[in-house]
């Protein structure tokens, strides 16, 4: 920067060398960091989520079963499902004693996954005990299970 005169008005002129002053480049080199980072942590957002998804379908709860059960709306478990709203700490441990679970349970898979697929049989499980829950009779799921236990060990 350098200093003109105008007319007894004193006012800073930039200097232009062909490249960004120091304190620019650094801005602009913070501010992609910034989005990396920001990247990163949608990213473990979308990862918790899919987890509690994941484990709330295990158990059979529907996702407004679950928010009756931590205290919110339906709108708003299913934003935390999709990682859309990040879920504090003290939340992730009313969920995670909710669902049964330690709070450590949401992060696993975490390091060094890049969005990897539900295998096929990771979604049969999933939907095997979906529709597993929804069975109303008490006797029946016993039956089911006692045959899935059968079919195991064979």
């Amino acid at each position: 920067m350098r200093q003109q005169r105008e007319s007894g008005k004193t006012r800073l002129a930039a200097t232009h060398s062909g490249r960004a002053p120091q304190a620019q480049r650094g801005a602009q080199g913070a501010l992609e960091a910034g989005r990396r980072s920001s990247a990163r942590t949608q990213d473990i957002d979308r990862h918790v989520g899919a987890r509690i998804r994941e484990r709330r379908i295990m158990l059979g709860l529907t996702q407004q079963q679950l928010a009756d059960l931590i205290g919110v709306t339906y709108q708003q478990a299913h934003k935390y499902e999709r990682g859309i709203n990040r879920v504090s700490a003290g939340r992730l441990y009313e969920v995670a004693q909710v669902l049964s679970v330690a709070v450590g349970y949401f992060f696993d898979g975490l390091e060094g996954e890049s969005e990897r697929a539900v295998s096929p049989r990771e979604r049969m499980c999933l939907e095997l005990a979906r529709n597993f829950a929804q069975i109303p009779n008490l006797r029946h799921q016993e039956a089911l299970s006692q045959l899935a236990r059968v079919l195991a060990s064979e």
